[in-house]
């Protein structure tokens, strides 16, 4: 088995080094590079404008990290009397540690579905609710909440930038490396992705077996003509090193 990881740095780059340890053949190949996100300017105005027992919610650690960036170079410190969410582990350890607030996040399904689920956002009518993420992404969560007459905001704390990769050179670079496993984080990436691989070798990496970390990746996936999808159920880099540990 050799594993294609995709995420943005150093992320990739520590997983494929753990695997690799472990004796499990793995390639790091980022599909994006981050930066700050245009958002961030009104960061402190839209935390400014919300009440006690308003949301505050992390769709992502860098979200978390951008956002805490911006809020110290302006002197700022994150709410006290706001609920915080997240919505995976990863993600609340780092709101945790940088906010100094509790976090709440899904025990289980570690997507926007997971939580939505959570009993905390079951009645939420008239509160501001913060989503901070990327640029896009996340509208179930908005579209939700929305709907349960929540008044909901995005803040793009950071912007992903697709790097120009050269899909030719790089499917003949991995099926020299005999490449059979892809780990794709994102909805988005999954996308990119396919969209660079030449016509004549789709059906190939398509055959690929693919680890998602929610069932809505899955679909998507689905949809984009995978045949062998599996879905860890979280997107941390620990997640997938077990499950890997544990197929492989």
């Amino acid at each position: 088995m050799t594993v294609l990881i995709t995420r943005p740095a150093p992320d990739c780059y520590q997983l494929a080094e753990q695997l690799n340890a472990a004796a499990i053949s793995a390639i790091a190949q980022p599909l994006l590079t981050l930066k700050a996100g245009d958002g961030l300017s009104s960061l402190l105005l839209q935390i400014n404008a919300l009440k006690a027992n308003d949301y505050i919610i992390a769709v992502s650690h860098h979200a978390v990290t951008f956002a805490h960036d911006y809020l110290v170079s302006q002197g700022a410190a994150w709410p006290k009397n706001v609920h915080y969410i997240a919505v995976g582990h990863k993600t609340a350890a780092t709101l945790t540690k940088l906010s100094g607030q509790r976090v709440l996040s899904p025990e289980h399904r570690c997507d926007s579905e997971g939580l939505l689920a959570l009993p905390e956002l079951a009645q939420v009518a008239d509160r501001n609710i913060l989503i901070l993420r990327g640029n896009g992404g996340r509208e179930l969560i908005h579209q939700a909440l929305t709907a349960r007459h929540a008044v909901v905001n995005y803040c793009e704390t950071y912007q992903r930038c697709w790097l120009d990769l050269d899909g030719e050179k790089l499917v003949a670079q991995w099926q020299h490396q005999q490449l059979d496993t892809l780990v794709i984080t994102s909805a988005e990436q999954l996308v990119f992705l396919t969209t660079r691989i030449p016509t004549q070798h789709l059906t190939w990496f398509l055959n690929c077996h693919l680890l998602v970390p929610s069932q809505r990746v899955a679909e998507q996936a689905t949809t984009l003509g995978f045949m062998n999808i599996s879905t860890v159920g979280s997107a941390s880099n620990h997640a997938l090193f077990t499950f890997l540990s544990n197929f492989s």
